[in-house]
């Protein structure tokens, strides 16, 4: 039975910073999975709320490298709990295929520590085939999806027509409801984009060998997590994606099809929003995104296949390329102001290094030729910006692995005071390497 709030001393746990939120406020592959990593040392929970397994944080531990994509960072330490709340779409191959990754790796016990709500929708082979059916048919317009089947996985659960984890306790339920999805997207791919239907026997199949696994993983998270505040427990809540990626805030409609700001993470756990007590947004010292869509900074040229290769920017899940820009500080006040950001880690400082001059997006300049602040919420909009660049001087000297920033080089310092004081929030981390230990902790959001 759940102690009383209204005792003094649960009180007195329930005002300390024990719930962060820590997520990505460009257009993902910000390196949340390293900032994440780091906090789960000393998180009891970790939380994934949102997406799916197009979601890949690549972890560094030591000589351990892992790349997690449904699975929450906090699995590579042991005493963590692991969490995938109503808001992630769940594809049981992905997640055991995952967990079968982790135990090659010597992550032996991570099906024992991850809990699944019951709310959660099931990503089938169906949702997959859709997916790529229509990318192809969208041709020179596709949206530039991970082809994981997220997208129509979403787009069943709001139609109503999905299957949740939980519809797998009675299992004629679930063959009616399966049937009934099945007819309305193999009408789809056979009739509309040409494409061959995918069989009932087949996913029946497919979902009998992982039932027992799956239903054995189920908890109330919602209800974990009240109790979790109630004892004074450290949860961390792991976004995936990026905040312009969001589907209603994002450049719509090259987005993905959750919400990826704060507000997601409390909708997918079943956490109240009066109850996290720190955001910290991700950030490069630059920016990065990876499909289509508009990109105001985006640097064509050679300075931008330079800083691709010295920040290995390739997608961790797809392996594709990234876009690569100059830092946009106009996009970033919008995501200070949509995730009531606490403040900022800013990674990979250390790529810049060496770098004569450094550009900064102050502004945008708009079709009509007024300047701007903010950004439009519309990609058509936002194809039309013109960034307003401020300039600043780089810095020679090496960052790779400075832990104190008085250590870091003047310029450096300058340019990340700089940043901090565009955005209007603190600058909490700055990451100066892969490993963990390779950061400077200015802010602990944790303690």
């Amino acid at each position: 039975m759940r102690v009383g709030a209204n005792c003094p001393a649960i009180k007195e746990r329930i005002n300390m910073p024990n719930n962060v939120v820590v997520l990505g406020t460009q257009w993902g592959d910000e390196g949340k999975g390293k900032i994440a990593d780091l906090l789960t040392t000393t998180a009891d929970i970790v939380v994934r709320s949102q997406g799916g397994n197009n979601a890949g944080h690549t972890l560094v531990v030591g000589d351990k490298k892992v790349v997690v994509r449904l699975v929450p960072s906090g699995i590579l330490h042991s005493s963590s709990l692991c969490l995938i709340g109503s808001g992630v779409v769940v594809s049981p191959e992905a997640l055991f295929g995952e967990i079968e990754e982790l135990k090659a790796s010597g992550i032996t016990d991570a099906e024992q520590r991850i809990k699944l709500s019951a709310a959660s929708s099931l990503l089938l082979p169906v949702h997959v085939a859709i997916d790529k059916a229509s990318e192809l048919k969208r041709g020179k317009n596709a949206i530039g999806t991970t082809g994981r089947g997220i997208g129509p996985c979403y787009e069943d659960k709001i139609a109503r027509r999905g299957l949740r984890i939980g519809d797998l306790y009675d299992m004629e339920i679930f063959k009616e409801k399966l049937a009934i999805l099945l007819d309305y997207r193999n009408f789809a791919l056979k009739n509309y984009f040409g494409a061959e239907e995918v069989s009932f026997d087949s996913i029946m199949d497919g979902i009998m060998k992982v039932r027992d696994r799956i239903l054995a993983m189920v908890a109330d998270v919602s209800a974990i997590l009240a109790d979790a505040r109630a004892s004074g427990k450290k949860v961390l809540f792991e976004g995936a994606q990026g905040t312009f990626l969001d589907i209603d805030y994002g450049t719509y409609p090259f987005v993905t099809s959750s919400n990826t700001v704060a507000g997601g993470c409390c909708t997918g756990s079943g956490a109240g929003p009066r109850h996290i007590d720190y955001v910290l947004g991700i950030c490069k010292a630059y920016t990065t995104r990876v499909g289509g869509g508009p990109f105001p900074t985006e640097l064509d040229n050679q300075i931008g296949e330079d800083i691709r290769a010295r920040g290995f920017e390739f997608g961790a899940v797809t392996g594709r390329p990234r876009r690569v820009g100059w830092y946009d500080a106009v996009a970033m006040r919008r995501a200070v102001d949509i995730n009531s950001l606490s403040g900022l880690a800013l990674m990979k400082i250390d790529v810049l290094d060496g770098m004569e001059e450094l550009c900064i997006c102050t502004k945008y300049k708009l079709s009509d030729g007024t300047l701007s602040d903010l950004p439009p919420l519309a990609a058509y909009e936002y194809a039309k910006v013109t960034p307003v660049y401020e300039t600043m001087p780089g810095w020679s000297e090496s960052t790779v692995g400075v832990t104190k920033f008085e250590e870091l080089p003047e310029n450096a310092k300058k340019y990340i005071r700089r940043l901090e004081e565009l955005a209007g929030v603190p600058v909490a981390i700055i990451s100066t390497g892969p490993e963990r230990e390779q950061t400077i902790m200015l802010i602990d959001p944790m303690a």
